[in-house]
C-alpha cells in the first residue's frame, strides 16, 4: 500500500499495489522522459499510446479491474535544451535492448513526475531499476560546449531581487554509480528529475547518506564562474564515507562532477551581487538490504539551485536560543561527518524555536551542557577583545569549510584566533557573536537567549571584526579581489 501527506496535512492512501506491480508502475511513469523534440512539441513512441488507449479501453469495459490507474493525469509541457539531442530506446526489462517502432505520439506532460533512469548509448549496460523494470537508454545524447543551454539567454529569466532560499529546479544533475568493494565510474549529466530506488534501499531504510554543500558565484564580467575549495568538499566527503562503510569518488572524480553540472546549467548562476548557484552533491546508498548492513549499490549524484540569502533577515543580524535539551551530537557518535541524520535530529528542536520567534537554535554539549557545540547548520564564533574563538573540532561538531576558511582568513589579517572550548557564559559576555556555513556565508548573531535570559550584540548591523572577515572572505570568493589563497576555481 503506498500513502502520502504534505506538511501538516492528512495522510491519504494513493493505492493497493505489489512489490511486482510497483515495478510495473514504472512503464506508467515513462511518459515523462519518453520522447524527443520535434518541431518544438514532445513526441512519445507508439507503443505508450497504445499502453494509454488500451488501458482506457479496458478500465471502460471492467472499471473495478483497473482502478489502481490513475483517473486523471495533470499534464504541463516540458521544456527541453536544443543543445541536447534526444532519441531513446525504451527496453522492457534489465537485460533486453529491443528498440521500439519510430516515434508518432504527442503529449505535454510534466518532467517533475519522472523517475526513469537516462544513459547514453555508449554504455555497454542500459540503466535499470533497481530490482528490474523498465529500462530507458539515451542515444546521442550531447552537451555541446559550442551550443550550450545558455545560448539562448546568458543568465535565466527569474527575478533574482527575489529568490531566497529554496529548491528551483534546473535543467541538469549529474548521476554516477558504483557496488559496495568497486570504484565510481562512467559518471554522466542527466536532465534533472525524480530518481528510482528500491523501498529497501539502504538510504530510506537506514539512513545510509552523506551530502556536502558548495556555492558557485558569477564574476562581475558576467562571463567567468568561480567554485569555492571543491577539494575540501570531496576530503570531507571521502572522510565521511568512510565512517559510513561507503564507498566514495576521489577527489579528482568529484571536483570534476561538480564542474560539468556547474557549467550545464550555467543560465541558473545569479548576475553579481544578486546571489549563487547553491551545489549539492549526496552520496546515497541506493542499493536494496533489508538486514542491518552497507547497501549494495551507492549512486553519487550532484543537483544545484539558485539562492539568495539563507535567512530572511538577510545579512541582517539573527537572533538565536540555546538548547540544553535536545543535543545534536554525541561522543563517538556521526557529529563530525555530514551524514543526513544529524540533520533530521534538529527539526524538532528548530521547528519549535522558529515557531516562537527565533532564527535557529545553538546546541551545547551533551555531557556538561555548557560548551558551545554549533548551530542547526553553521558553526558558531564569539569575539572578545579582539579575540576570536570558536569551538574546537573534537568529533561532535562539524568541521566546516567556511569555518576553516574564516579562520585562516582572520589569522591572515593579523587577528588572534583559538580554536578550544567555549562556555556558554563566554557567549553571553562576548563583544561579537556570529556563524559561518556555506548556505550562510558570515551570518552575524544579534541576540542571545538563554534560560530566558536575552543578550544582545551591536546595533543591527555586523561587528567591526565579524564585517571585515565577512568582506575579505565574500570578496574573495566573488572573485572581487586577488585570490591569494589560492581557494577559487575558475570555470570560464
Amino acid at each position: 500500500m503506498v500513502t502520502r501527506c504534505l506538511q501538516h496535512g492528512a495522510w491519504r492512501i494513493v493505492e493497493h499495489r505489489s512489490y511486482r506491480t510497483a515495478q510495473s508502475n514504472a512503464v506508467r511513469r515513462v511518459f515523462s522522459y519518453g520522447g524527443r523534440v520535434v518541431g518544438g512539441r514532445i513526441v512519445y513512441p507508439p507503443s505508450v499510446t497504445h499502453y494509454i488507449t488500451d488501458t482506457q479501453r479496458e478500465r471502460r469495459k471492467t472499471p473495478n479491474n483497473y482502478s489502481h490507474f490513475p483517473r486523471k493525469r495533470t499534464m504541463e509541457r516540458a521544456t527541453l535544451s536544443p543543445s541536447l539531442n534526444q532519441s531513446y530506446l525504451l527496453s522492457p526489462s534489465r537485460a533486453s535492448t529491443t528498440r521500439l517502432h519510430s516515434f508518432s505520439f504527442t503529449r505535454n506532460l510534466s518532467p517533475s513526475t519522472s523517475s526513469i533512469k537516462l544513459q547514453p548509448s555508449s554504455s555497454s549496460v542500459s540503466s535499470s531499476f533497481i530490482n528490474g523494470g523498465v529500462s530507458l537508454t539515451r542515444c546521442n545524447a550531447v552537451l555541446s560546449n559550442s551550443s550550450s543551454s545558455t545560448d539562448a539567454s546568458e543568465v535565466a529569466d527569474i527575478d533574482w531581487d527575489n529568490i531566497g532560499f529554496g529548491l528551483k529546479p534546473t535543467d541538469y544533475m549529474y548521476v554516477m554509480k558504483c557496488n559496495l568493494g568497486g570504484e565510481f565510474s562512467n559518471g554522466e549529466l542527466q536532465r534533472f528529475g525524480n530518481i528510482e530506488v528500491s523501498p529497501s534501499a539502504g538510504v530510506l531504510n537506514y539512513g545510509q547518506g552523506l551530502f556536502e554543500g558548495m556555492k558557485a558565484y558569477r564574476k562581475q564580467d558576467g562571463k567567468n564562474i568561480l567554485l569555492f575549495r571543491p577539494e575540501e568538499n570531496a576530503t570531507r566527503m571521502r572522510c565521511g564515507a568512510e565512517r559510513m562503510c561507503m564507498p566514495a569518488p576521489t577527489i579528482d572524480q568529484f571536483v570534476k562532477a561538480v564542474k560539468a553540472t556547474v557549467l550545464a546549467n550555467k543560465r541558473w548562476v545569479p548576475p553579481p551581487g544578486k546571489g549563487s548557484l547553491y551545489i549539492r552533491p549526496l552520496l546515497m546508498g541506493t542499493g536494496a538490504v533489508l538486514g542491518l548492513a552497507p547497501a549494495p549499490e551507492y549512486t553519487f549524484l550532484v543537483y544545484v539551485s539558485p539562492v539568495g540569502n539563507y535567512f530572511k533577515e538577510g545579512v541582517s543580524p539573527i537572533n538565536l536560543i540555546v538548547e540544553s535539551e535536545f543535543h545534536r551530537a554525541t561522543p563517538g557518535g556521526t557529529g563530525g561527518v555530514k551524514t543526513i541524520g544529524n540533520y533530521a535530529a534538529v527539526l524538532k528542536a528548530q521547528s519549535v524555536a522558529k515557531a516562537k520567534g527565533y532564527s535557529d537554535v545553538l546546541y551545547l554539549d551533551c555531557i556538561y551542557k555548557r560548551y558551545l557545540e554549533e548551530v542547526s547548520s553553521c558553526n558558531i564564533f564569539i569575539v572578545k577583545d579582539n579575540v576570536v574563538s570558536t569551538p574546537e573540532i573534537r568529533g561532535t561538531i562539524l568541521p566546516g569549510i567556511t569555518r576553516k576558511s574564516i579562520v585562516d582568513v582572520a589569522r591572515s589579517q593579523g587577528l588572534k584566533v583559538e580554536e578550544r572550548n567555549v562556555t556558554v557564559d563566554e557567549l553571553l559576555e562576548a563583544d561579537e557573536v556570529f556563524c559561518t556555513g556555506t548556505a550562510v556565508v558570515v551570518s552575524p548573531v544579534g541576540s542571545i537567549t538563554y534560560k530566558g535570559k536575552r543578550v544582545s550584540y551591536g546595533e543591527g548591523s555586523f561587528g567591526p571584526v565579524s564585517e571585515k572577515l565577512y568582506t575579505v572572505l565574500t570578496s574573495l570568493q566573488m572573485g572581487l579581489t586577488e585570490d591569494n589563497m589560492k581557494w577559487t576555481v575558475n570555470l570560464s
